[in-house]
């Protein structure tokens, strides 16, 4: 038996430092194999059957100085975009009380900057104690963080701040130029150092090779500790970007980095992002196998289309999987208390079952 195919339940400490030959080798597993040793990973950590749900909202789109090469808000590409200046708050708490009614516990606001400005700043940290307010976690994802903005920041009450790594390292100037990756790197040690947790993932099927995505995870993996989020995104090519006509990836090689992403980050809520719409419900429900356990939830990510609210509830109903609750944003340890009892009982239920099993 290989080393990347042996499991058990007592071998799966936390790591920072796994090789590209060791991450490799799991997305080489056959594919029933991987996707059983993430389960297992899965079920250690989680709710086998709860899916956190976030609702994204874009508060300043389009003109991003930025030349991400997936991207249609980016000013160096024509993709029919409008440009919109910062939203109003009140409007921005009217869709965050929307997205709490429609079963959302994260709400997530995104502005196409390079870097936040002064100007804008006061605003922005506005609208996160405002939607705080609202029982809600809040995420943002506005571009690159010196300190002190971090810092005001985590102030407000942010609780996440998102900013991908998009790629590996080597694969990374194919997609974009105007910022480095030891940029992206600091910006998550400024958010990280700021108390606020992390939201960082990438972007599947832009034309990388598989090595690629395993460099992706490996970033992810070593740093310490684990982002609480990882979005894993698949393309949405969009007319009028670099990447519109590359080649569309196999569903069950996004599936695969997804069960990856869980056994390397096993106690990480792994984000089933951008793509979904593309997807069909069989492929989504391999994901959440896979140890996917959050969504972004509502009509629209951003600027591209995200399956309707109906559909997903129906597909949560056909697949037994329910909204994942925060009874509060502002005690981790009272949370982390209530997954702990929960776990203790899905484990117990796991027992009994593997047990009944083996007399048969």
């Amino acid at each position: 038996m290989s080393q990347a195919s042996s499991f058990s339940h007592a071998a799966t400490p936390t790591r920072h430092d796994w090789t590209l030959d060791e991450i490799e080798a799991l997305f080489a597993l056959p594919f029933n194999d991987l996707l059983f040793q993430a389960q297992q990973v899965h079920r250690m950590h989680f709710d086998a059957n709860a899916v956190q749900v976030s609702t994204l909202l874009s508060i300043k789109t389009g003109a991003c100085p930025e030349d991400c090469k997936y991207c249609p808000q980016s000013g160096h590409y024509n993709t029919g975009l409008d440009k919109e200046k910062l939203l109003e708050i009140d409007k921005v708490v009217e869709q965050a009380r929307a997205a709490k009614d429609a079963g959302a516990s994260r709400f997530c606001m995104g502005a196409a900057w390079r870097s936040p400005r002064e100007r804008d700043l006061g605003v922005v940290l506005e609208m996160v104690s405002r939607v705080k307010a609202l029982g809600l976690e809040t995420c943002m994802t506005l571009g690159m963080l010196d300190g002190t903005q971090a810092e005001r920041l985590a102030a407000a009450g942010l609780d996440y701040y998102n900013h991908n790594l998009d790629t590996s390292p080597e694969f990374y100037g194919d997609i974009i130029t105007t910022r480095t990756y030891a940029d992206r790197l600091e910006t998550l040690g400024h958010v990280r150092q700021a108390g606020m947790k992390v939201c960082s993932g990438g972007i599947l099927g832009m034309g990388e090779a598989p090595r690629d995505r395993a460099g992706l995870l490996q970033q992810l993996a070593r740093l310490d500790p684990h982002p609480e989020s990882v979005p894993i995104n698949m393309l949405v090519k969009v007319p009028g970007t670099p990447l519109e006509n590359v080649d569309d990836l196999d569903p069950l090689d996004f599936v695969r980095a997804i069960a990856v992403a869980r056994i390397l980050m096993p106690k990480s809520h792994v984000r089933l992002s951008a793509g979904r719409e593309q997807m069909d419900d069989a492929t989504q429900a391999l994901a959440f196998l896979a140890g996917a356990n959050s969504i972004f939830y509502g009509d629209r990510l951003l600027t591209t289309e995200n399956p309707q609210v109906e559909r997903d509830r129906a597909l949560f109903a056909r697949l037994g999987l329910h909204p994942e609750r925060t009874e509060t944003c502002h005690d981790d340890t009272a949370q982390q208390t209530i997954l702990d009892a929960a776990m203790a009982r899905r484990q117990t239920d796991d027992s009994l079952f593997y047990d009944a099993a083996s007399v048969h």
